[in-house]
This record gives C-alpha cells, sequence and structure tokens, in this order.
C-alpha cells in the first residue's frame, strides 16, 4: 500500500471510529443494558469443576450448576468453599446467579486467601476476606460481611465508610432492609458486584443492596481470590450458575 493509500485508508478508517462514538443530547437520559456489557468471560464451564478446587465430598456439577450440598451425613463444623483458581483479582465485575434452600446459607468470597481452619484443621478450603452475603431466609443476603475478618462491613441497604479502630461508620442508606428483600426471588437471583479501588457496590436482580467504601488500609484487602461457600447449619442447597467475570 502506497503512503498515500495508507493515508486515505487511516483517514477513513478514523471517521468511521468518529461516526460510531456517542454523542449526548439533552433529550437523553441513562438506559438499562441489554445483556452483558463487553468484557465479561465465563468463569465456569457449566459442565465441570475445571478451574475450581473444593471438597468433592460437597461440590459437584448437576444441571450445568455449580452445586453445594450439605446432607444429614455430612453436616459440617467449619464453612467450606470452592475456590476458583484463574486468578486474584483487584478491580473487577463479577456477574452469577443463584438458588438456596430455604435454611441455606452460602455467599461469595472476593479478594479473600486461604487460611487455616483451627476448628477442623483437615479443611483446606477456609477462607478470609470480603463477601456477598447469601441465605435462604434473606436476613443477610445482598450485606457486606467480611469472613473471618472484620465481620459486618454494611448492612442491607447501607452505605458506609470503614476506617478501622471503630464500628463502620453508616453514611447513608439505599432503603430499607426489609423492603429490599422483597426484590428477593425463591427461585434464581441475579448477583452483580462492581469491585474498584476501596469502593465495594452489591447489587441484586438490578437493585442496589450496599456500598462499602474502605479506608481501612491496615485491615482490608486490594486483590485475592474468589470463592463459594457452603455454611455452618442444617442441610442445605446452593446452586450457582452463568458466573461472568471482568477485570478492570
Amino acid at each position: 500500500m502506497s503512503n498515500s493509500s495508507r493515508r486515505v485508508f487511516l483517514g477513513a478508517l478514523a471517521a468511521a471510529r468518529l461516526a460510531a462514538q456517542y454523542v449526548p443530547k439533552q433529550s437523553d437520559r441513562p438506559e438499562p443494558p441489554t445483556g452483558d456489557e463487553p468484557g465479561f468471560k465465563p468463569i465456569f464451564d457449566g459442565k465441570t469443576l475445571a478451574g475450581w478446587e473444593g471438597d468433592p465430598k460437597y461440590w459437584r456439577v448437576e444441571d450445568g450448576a455449580l452445586v453445594g450440598e450439605i446432607t444429614p451425613e455430612t453436616v459440617i463444623k467449619s464453612n467450606t468453599f470452592i475456590i476458583w483458581k484463574g486468578g486474584a483479582p483487584a478491580d473487577f465485575e463479577l456477574k452469577a446467579d443463584y438458588r438456596i434452600t430455604s435454611g441455606g446459607n452460602s455467599g461469595i468470597n472476593y479478594r479473600s486467601v486461604v487460611v487455616p481452619d483451627m476448628v477442623t484443621p483437615t479443611n483446606k478450603f477456609a477462607m478470609r476476606g470480603y463477601q456477598f452475603d447469601i441465605d435462604g431466609a434473606n436476613r443477610y443476603t445482598g450485606q457486606n460481611y467480611e469472613e473471618k475478618g472484620r465481620l459486618f462491613n454494611a448492612l442491607r441497604g447501607q452505605v458506609t465508610h470503614v476506617v478501622g479502630g471503630r464500628k463502620p461508620i453508616i453514611l447513608s442508606t439505599v432503603g430499607d432492609a426489609a423492603a429490599l428483600a422483597e426484590f428477593i426471588s425463591k427461585d434464581w437471583n441475579a448477583i452483580h458486584m462492581i469491585i474498584r479501588g476501596n469502593t465495594l457496590i452489591h447489587m441484586l436482580n438490578g437493585h442496589l443492596m450496599s456500598v462499602v467504601i474502605d479506608d481501612d488500609a491496615a485491615g482490608r484487602m486490594m486483590k485475592g481470590e474468589i470463592g463459594v461457600q457452603v455454611h455452618v447449619g442444617p442441610p442445605m442447597k446452593i446452586e450457582y450458575r452463568n458466573f461472568r467475570l471482568k477485570e478492570l
């Protein structure tokens, strides 16, 4: 290609890009997305546990879902996780669907690390870190709980500031906890997390559930592993599907 032809081609390409750019109008208003935004990649294939590590006594794949189940014969004394081994994301968005039995308790941990389990030393899948909390009774679902760490960073409906050395500070509320629970289905629910810098946003079924601004430099984690939990308590079943991750 000659220099002149190359200049014409690059000029046309630049013009096409400019034409494709969004130009805001006064009449425009925010609108919901149609499907996932670009950049999301699946981290669970819906067929196998490839890329995940956990105790197969509690975890399996069934009907396209990642299933964690505690039976009367396998009741646990410590929380245990299945952990995605594809990285330790820092800033990211994570989307997933879940369904849980009425007496179940689970959660998605992120920016987390594997830690020794003092109660059950044979449990090699205990974690410490932030958690999008989930339970079948919807007492905790959507809150930001820090497993084996600083515990309740924000309850459902709260925007909090974590500074260390004291309880988290409530800056604002995005809704009443009981009212927000009305948006949670007894069937499948859609989680969306946006984790960027020191701001941690939990959403469920298109509704904001909690926001944490974490300025506790000594206590916070800025990157770490992702895992999902089966919790101490009665027999339960948790199902996850459609895990998609976008690193920012």
